[in-house]
């Protein structure tokens, strides 16, 4: 038997809100036949190609403790740092610093209601550094 991942699921008290925070942050879209409007308890997006769906569900009670699944995003048109600073801009929040003096690692963030994300270093950096 084989299973296919259909979307991942976020817990959220604005879903609304948090479908545009994550749209853009990752560059993802709203279904042009579905949109997505304020006070919709369900709101999903999709990615460029719509390989994939984030799900956002409102729920009555805000995150209590650290998340048991998150997502690591790793860049693909920019260094990490510029990236972690882009994430920043948009309202996310530093959890953890886990980078090393070497340049490698990764930064932990929280999107606005506190679900937490990782930040690693692109492909390129990588590359560079001779990981790949």
């Amino acid at each position: 038997m084989a299973l296919a991942l259909s979307h991942t699921t976020v817990n959220a008290l604005d879903a609304y809100a948090q479908s545009v925070w994550w749209a853009d942050l990752l560059g993802y879209h709203q279904h042009p036949d579905d949109p997505n409007e304020p006070g919709h308890e369900e709101c999903m997006i999709f990615s460029p190609d719509e390989s994939h769906r984030l799900l956002f569900i409102e729920v009555p009670d805000a995150k209590q403790v650290r998340n048991r699944v998150h997502l690591d995003l790793r860049p693909t048109d920019r260094p990490r740092d510029e990236e972690v600073e882009r994430v920043r801009a948009l309202g996310a929040t530093v959890v953890q610093d886990c980078r090393t003096e070497d340049g490698r690692g990764w930064v932990v963030l929280a999107d606005p209601e506190g679900n937490e994300f990782c930040i690693l270093r692109s492909d390129e950096e990588r590359r560079t550094a001779g990981d790949l």
